[in-house]
């Protein structure tokens, strides 16, 4: 990636969080990192409490990049095939036919993931790292650009299922909206009355421009000090007496592409520490499994990666020519 290209790069992706930013008022950095996971080609876990707009998000943001959009709520009784789609013999014509489930979209909202049992949960792991579905043996292509928004209440646990150390490693970045400010929450009053409030909302992008932006973020430049910030970072969480399992490679790579991404965002086609730091807690924190007994005893995952960050020193900044 060159200047040049770096700049069309950061106005395609202000223009994008500034369309979204008209439903969803209050919150640009998490706008930004979801921004970020979508043209990174990744997944992003929302842990929040009902009503601060997770579903507005999702569709606002399919709709910025003029692609489609589903949603899958999550239930106990759910069937992989509700999710995938399924085989279906049609007598005219004598054959099979496949019928495309609700994981055929741009942007898929799986509310709620956790009140699925876990043969439902593992019916996305496949779609989820390779964008294509395998349904009686014939694989299916979902299609770019693809990215699950997926959904969880840190209150209600009731009749939920954990989600596993390997569901949890493919989603790319985890994060909050949480509740507007007060001026915020002002403007989402007087604005109240014009429900869906993204029903409106223009294309900025087209979805193939969204995956020219995505092939595009992948040359942006990453010097070897920085490989080796993120290297020791990650190795970092591997040795910690709280940590039972540290981040994995996949987390390791999974920081290297929200970084090319986020340094475009800003018009540079160079990766700097401050770029790593600050997407080190979304991409990396919800990948580390405590100890039972460092859970009990109150201690977060978010609190262990900022511990990390602060103790694994950063190389020296040199912007490349």
């Amino acid at each position: 990636m060159n200047p040049e290209q770096a700049r069309w790069f950061g106005e395609n992706f202000a223009n994008i969080v500034g369309n979204v930013e008209r439903v969803i008022m209050g919150k640009p950095e998490a706008i930004r990192l979801a921004v970020t996971c979508l043209l990174a080609e990744g997944h992003l876990l929302l842990e929040d409490y009902p009503g601060t707009g997770k579903t507005t998000l999702a569709r606002a943001l399919a709709q910025s990049v003029q692609g489609t959009n589903s949603r899958i709520q999550f239930t106990p009784d759910l069937l992989p095939s509700d999710v995938t789609g399924v085989t279906i013999f049609d007598q005219k014509s004598g054959e099979f036919e496949f019928h495309q489930g609700p994981i055929f979209a741009a942007i898929v909202l799986a509310d709620e993931i956790n009140r699925a049992s876990p043969k439902t949960q593992s019916a996305l792991l496949e779609v989820m790292e390779e964008s294509r579905v395998t349904v009686d043996g014939q694989s299916y292509p979902v299609g770019q650009p693809f990215m699950v928004i997926a959904t969880q209440n840190p209150i209600e646990q009731a009749g939920t299922y954990r989600l596993p150390e390997a569901q949890l490693d493919r989603f790319l970045m985890k994060t909050t909206l949480g509740y507007p400010d007060h001026e915020a929450t002002m403007r989402i009053l007087a604005t109240g009355g014009s429900r869906p409030r993204s029903t409106a909302l223009p294309a900025v992008i087209s979805a193939a421009q969204a995956a020219e932006m995505s092939q595009l973020a992948a040359s942006v430049h990453i010097e070897s000090s920085v490989f080796d910030y993120i290297a020791r970072l990650t190795a970092a969480t591997r040795t910690l007496e709280d940590v039972r399992l540290g981040v994995s490679i996949r987390g390791a790579l999974a920081l290297v592409r929200s970084s090319r991404v986020w340094a475009a965002s800003l018009g540079r086609h160079f990766v700097v520490p401050d770029d790593i730091k600050m997407l080190a807690i979304p991409c990396l924190a919800h990948r580390l499994i405590l100890d039972p007994e460092a859970e009990f005893n109150g201690v977060q995952a978010v609190d262990v990666m900022a511990e990390v960050i602060g103790s694994v020193p950063p190389p020296t900044e040199r912007q490349p020519a």
